[in-house]
């Protein structure tokens, strides 16, 4: 097994929360795929993996229908996909990714936190060379299709790793090859459970325990901003 697929077990669904968190995440999601690509779920790619996510969450399908209605109806806010980049503590390089309707009251919120932990709000694009963005599919795996092919068929798409997980399989590719992949995916009966995109860390940083301690603070404290979507982190848990 590759370097994402470990890092990805070790953090992966540590910091989503409760429920309703996870909820509230995904309805924001809703609201920007529809407001992207409209409310059909067969001409909209990204909303048909949402909608598929949300079942695997146990999100009521009225709560799904209700996104996309306010979403078309234009009741729901008008959020904007942004991303903040900076350090922590003991020198952490930490990316968030937020899902906003007042950039200018996110960006405050998350400087904030940063230099009253010990760290420092960075430019945009300050922090490429530490993580790699990678778009992640879980998908069911299917019995009479072995890891191997599956690989091999993969790789022309985009695919770099694949891995066996709990109760099916992820695969990893480059961030542009998200739409080919799916693609492939749905066109050859594979049932995507969600379809996300992740930051990899190429460089781990260890830390001694009261360091990690710092760090977990802020990040707590990010975390429970609502405008939050995903925060991403080099420090090895």
């Amino acid at each position: 097994m590759g370097r994402a697929f470990e890092y990805r077990k070790a953090t992966k669904m540590k910091r989503w929360g409760n429920m309703a968190r996870v909820f509230t995440k995904l309805g924001k999601q809703i609201t920007i795929a529809v407001r992207e690509s409209g409310p059909d779920p067969d001409t909209n790619p990204r909303l048909r993996v949402l909608i598929q996510t949300s079942k695997k969450e146990n999100m009521p399908k009225e709560t799904v229908d209700r996104a996309i209605k306010k979403a078309v109806s234009r009741d729901e806010a008008d959020y904007k996909e942004m991303v903040y980049e900076g350090y922590g503590p003991n020198g952490i390089a930490i990316v968030i990714e937020t899902a906003t309707d007042n950039p200018t009251r996110t960006v405050a919120n998350i400087r904030s936190y940063l230099t009253r932990n010990g760290g420092s709000l960075g430019t945009s694009g300050c922090l490429q060379f530490i993580f790699d963005h990678k778009c992640v599919f879980k998908i069911a795996a299917k019995p009479n299709v072995s890891l191997e092919d599956l690989e091999l068929e993969l790789i022309d798409f985009g695919v770099d790793e694949l891995a066996d997980d709990e109760d099916g399989i992820v695969l990893y590719g480059e961030f542009q090859s998200y739409s080919s992949i799916q693609k492939y995916l749905e066109e050859n009966g594979f049932e995507i459970f969600s379809a996300e995109f992740e930051r990899i860390p190429n460089d781990m940083k260890e830390l001694n325990e009261e360091q990690k301690a710092q760090v977990n603070k802020l990040l707590d404290k990010i975390e429970d901003d609502e405008d939050v979507q995903n925060v991403f982190h080099n420090m090895v848990e």
